[in-house]
């Protein structure tokens, strides 16, 4: 009977029951952060690898700038300059150099991000965005795997990578709407620094070569609306891209413009003068406007017909002053091209600028400022407005008695911009990319800043033919800033 009794009270008993619970619980606990210790290393190793994907992304990206070598920098890029490491996962951990990695290049991305990308491509001049995917990497479960062992379930350690999309763009802001065709051989700005170039409108129809030129649709251009040409239309927005100083046109990606179908002779000449302060037809209204204001050192061995201030249609070669000179071999017909590009070579022409423009003084003192012997135009042009106190002076520039003072007489303003003889014209190469008329999307090799030498004018054939005599001051890519050719280069991530 005692027997039975105590078998009764200690079922009955509830004493202990609540450690039942705690070692359940403590179980299930325990469990949770030793699988969140996995997940964590999985979790982390997932961060190292996007990282590393994103830098790589980022660094190959740069370098795509449509150029005949940018998928090789690409490649060179990534495989040399990024180096990561992931804490976890199989393998060595530190991540660095192009086994860790593949590269993949495209034309373009869907609109909507979670669309497959498909635009695939492996010309380097059409790949403007690189798809970067890491290797796989297996991080292995612990606890995970301890426990399903426990309850009889087969372990399976999860795979980590990553992937990034980025790209770059290069953007040209407050642009001239000109471009013109490269020569062959990879011609580029900064190599040719002091050059002369006859850039000489295209044909319709014929096939362009280099030192032709034509001008950019505006409406790819995008207006600046708040600048001078906001709610132009037709020729009067066309006159006005090309003769305003600042505010022309919002940033455009360099990667492809649009050309304008049809001559433009007859307003491109009058435009691109008013920086020389001749002001003809519809601009001869506009001759005090500021925006169209002229440079600060307008020398051109021009003066007017009959006396006064302004050339109109009453122009003739000044008796007493000449303008900058060409290359010397435009006068023996050697120059490249044609004899369109030329050499840089204008020693012998300097020497006459300076004997006819700077006569000694009465003292038989030299009056010519002082410039390094081999100086381009550009440089002389700079100097002669700093001797005569700057861009913001009035101080005339040629010595007294000579018809020109080489300060605007026409306008009563003045840029304070020594740049405004400078256009920044879009370099296309035209046999790659054959131009004529209207064509869209053509690529840009390089924006150029040429250095406008002599007042632009026709040959007076019909139809006539433009000319621009220009040098070649640099890469616009390369500076540009105050008073028109901004110039960004975007790398960004977009996946």
């Amino acid at each position: 009977m005692g027997h039975h009794r105590d078998i009764r009270e200690l079922a009955a008993a509830e004493d202990g029951a609540l450690i039942v619970f705690v070692a359940f619980t403590f179980a299930i606990l325990i469990g949770l952060i030793a699988l969140s210790f996995d997940l964590g290393r999985v979790g982390v190793t997932q961060t190292d690898m996007q990282a590393y994907a994103d830098n790589i992304a980022l660094a190959a990206a740069g370098e795509l700038d449509g150029g005949a070598d940018a998928i090789t920098r690409a490649h060179a890029a990534a495989a040399n300059m990024i180096a990561d490491e992931k804490r976890f996962g199989d393998g060595d951990d530190t991540l660095f150099g192009a086994t860790d990695y593949t590269l993949a290049f495209l034309t373009d991305l869907p609109a909507d991000d979670n669309d497959p990308l498909t635009a695939f491509t492996t010309d380097p001049e059409e790949a403007a965005y690189v798809l970067a995917t890491t290797m796989q990497t297996t991080v292995g479960l612990t606890f995970a795997a301890a426990m399903k062992s426990l309850l009889g379930q087969a372990s399976t350690d999860p795979v980590v990578s990553a992937s990034a999309v980025a790209g770059f763009t290069s953007y040209a802001c407050d642009v001239t709407p000109l471009m013109f065709c490269l020569p062959t051989g990879g011609y580029s700005a900064d190599a040719n620094i002091g050059d002369m170039l006859l850039l000489r409108s295209g044909g319709q129809g014929a096939a362009w070569g280099p030192g032709d030129f034509g001008f950019v649709d505006p409406s790819s251009l995008a207006i600046d609306q708040a600048g001078p040409c906001a709610g132009l239309t037709g020729s009067n927005q066309f006159t006005c891209l090309l003769a305003v100083q600042n505010s022309i046109t919002q940033c455009v990606p360099q990667r492809g413009i649009n050309t304008e179908p049809g001559q433009k002779t007859g307003l491109a000449d009058v435009a691109f003068n008013v920086r020389f302060d001749i002001y003809r037809t519809s601009l001869q209204s506009e001759k005090n406007n500021p925006d169209y204001a002229p440079a600060p050192n307008v020398i051109k061995g021009v003066v007017p017909n009959g006396g006064g201030f302004c050339i109109a249609g009453n122009e003739q070669p000044s008796p007493d002053t000449v303008g900058l000179p060409r290359d010397a071999c435009f006068a023996l017909g050697t120059c490249a091209h044609g004899n369109r590009i030329g050499d840089g070579d204008w020693a012998a022409g300097r020497v006459n600028y300076e004997a006819v423009n700077y006569p000694p003084d009465a003292l038989g003192n030299p009056t010519a400022p002082v410039v390094d012997a081999d100086a381009t135009r550009y440089e002389y042009y700079l100097a002669e407005i700093a001797a005569a106190g700057g861009a913001s002076s009035s101080t005339r520039i040629l010595p007294a008695g000579l018809s020109e003072t080489g300060r605007p007489q026409c306008s009563n303003q003045q840029s304070t911009n020594p740049k405004r003889r400078i256009v920044f014209a879009a370099g296309v190469d035209c046999v790659e990319n054959p131009v004529s008329g209207a064509t869209n999307n053509v690529p840009v090799e390089e924006f150029f800043e040429l250095f406008l030498t002599e007042p632009v004018g026709t040959d007076g054939n019909s139809p006539p033919t433009l000319d621009i005599w220009a040098e070649v001051v640099g890469s616009a890519s390369q500076g540009g800033g105050t008073g028109g050719g901004v110039f960004h280069d975007i790398v960004q991530l977009y996946r």
